[in-house]
């Protein structure tokens, strides 16, 4: 496809990593010379220098061929304009980055009045993200499929576990559960794993199931479920407002420590049902004043990497349940991941997996359609979903008859709201949820699950 993006800051750059490793053709726009050129010199990207609200940039630009246009500079009016000029001019389909909480509650009716494809909001979304793994705090990623019905969550084997040595064959037979293991980690390598695979303490497990087991099934491996009943936040800004709310309606009571006095008194005005802290969050006195010692759960919310990194090594002495913490910058990644964190929560990641989920159901390929996307392990493993459609060549075949890629697997089947951890004898239906998990990265359709 013929994509054009406007801005060329970090979630930019990443959207032309990930799409440009899909064969796209990418050409930018920024007005900053400096920016377009790092993304012209480093990737496979056309650049040009000029505002992207510009009829003539975007002619420039070749808006009339382009199959879609992303707008996601740092400004949400000049996204929302670019996208209509875009459309009008080109009639492509839009996306336009939008944080301000103030459209939020707005998002549907500027998507349909304005004929935009997409709205991302990256607060709310990174938010989404750390609530759900504060429901659950044993895991260390939680990702959700069919409309929340699917939930595959990660965690870390403990060394008392009492499925450690125990093969997945064997581990379905000990619990008599329906499990599927659909993803290791361990020693920095990613395994698809099979029914052999031997499980050691310390493997990184990611495996399927619903939100109603989660809590069961954990207790019956031997890992903690740690409810969460209080939340200390540091740093004010829109993720911690969106987190807060829906916190909130956990039952989760929020502490929230603000070193801007401005910020603090539109929180306390904004979130009733929160504490507002006016203070620095990296003062020890103060952590200790506010007993963070006493806390559930802790989230490193500044603006600053470092000074989230910092302070989620310390709160990981203090709480008893959860540490998260907001990372900016995806650079580094190797270094933090070394230090043995909690879970971590990259908002422009997060906004680029949005978008290229988009993308690829854009193709709308014959027989499926790409309906949820995630990149998992630092990238190297993707969990797709796929919809199922009736001219789908593969409908009726049993599982075990299909000939599919290697380190592939078919990880559960959603079928009109019924979740089927799948076995040899299963096979796809019209209208199912499929997800597939794979270190094959760029599947567009779910014949592509086929070993060519």
């Amino acid at each position: 496809m013929n994509i054009i993006i406007v801005g060329c800051g970090k979630v930019g750059y990443t959207l032309v990593e990930q799409l440009g490793g899909e064969n796209h053709n990418i050409t930018v726009i920024d007005t900053n010379e400096e920016k377009v050129n790092s993304i012209t010199d480093d990737l496979d990207a056309m650049g040009i220098v000029g505002n992207g609200v510009s009829f003539q940039t975007l002619s420039e630009a070749g808006i009339d061929h382009a199959d879609l246009l992303i707008a996601v500079t740092g400004s949400d009016e000049q996204n929302l304009l670019c996208c209509v000029i875009a459309k009008k001019a080109g009639h492509c389909k839009t996306i336009a980055r939008v944080r301000n909480p103030i459209y939020n509650n707005e998002i549907a009716f500027l998507r349909e009045e304005l004929g935009l494809a997409m709205i991302i909001n990256p607060e709310h979304a990174a938010a989404m993200e750390m609530a759900r793994l504060l429901r659950f705090p044993s895991a260390i990623e939680i990702d959700s499929f069919s409309r929340g019905r699917i939930e595959m969550l990660r965690f870390k084997v403990p060394e008392t576990s009492k499925i450690v040595h125990m093969s997945l064959r064997e581990l379905a037979g000990a619990l008599q559960y329906s499990l599927l293991v659909c993803a290791v980690e361990r020693n920095g390598e990613v395994y698809i794993p099979d029914g052999n695979f031997v499980i050691q303490a310390k493997d990184s497990l990611s495996i399927i199931t619903t939100p109603q087991n989660a809590e069961s099934l954990f207790k019956k491996i031997g890992v903690h479920t740690n409810k969460v009943h209080n939340t200390m936040i540091v740093g004010g800004g829109e993720i911690t407002y969106y987190l807060a709310k829906s916190l909130a309606n956990m039952n989760v009571d929020v502490k929230i420590i603000e070193k801007n006095k401005d910020r603090c008194e539109v929180l306390s005005e904004a979130l009733p049902d929160a504490t507002v802290i006016y203070g620095d969050g990296s003062d020890q006195e103060l952590l200790k004043e506010e007993r963070i010692q006493n806390m559930d759960s802790f989230v490193a919310c500044t603006d600053m990497d470092e000074e989230n990194i910092i302070l989620s090594l310390y709160a990981k002495e203090k709480v008893s349940s959860k540490v998260v913490t907001k990372i900016n910058h995806l650079e580094f990644n190797d270094v933090i991941h070394s230090l043995n964190l909690d879970s971590l929560i990259y908002p422009k990641h997060i906004t680029a997996e949005y978008i290229l989920q988009y993308v690829r159901a854009m193709k709308n390929s014959i027989g499926s359609n790409v309906e949820t996307l995630y990149k998992l392990m630092e990238d190297r493993v993707e969990a797709l979903e796929f919809i199922v459609n009736q001219n789908c060549r593969m409908i009726g075949i049993r599982l075990q008859d299909m000939k599919t890629r290697p380190n592939l697997l078919v990880a559960a089947i959603n079928r009109q709201g019924k979740v089927i951890i799948p076995g040899g004898q299963d096979s796809f239906a019209a209208g199912d949820s499929v997800i597939i998990v794979t270190t094959e990265t760029g599947l567009q359709d779910i014949h592509e699950i086929l070993a060519e």
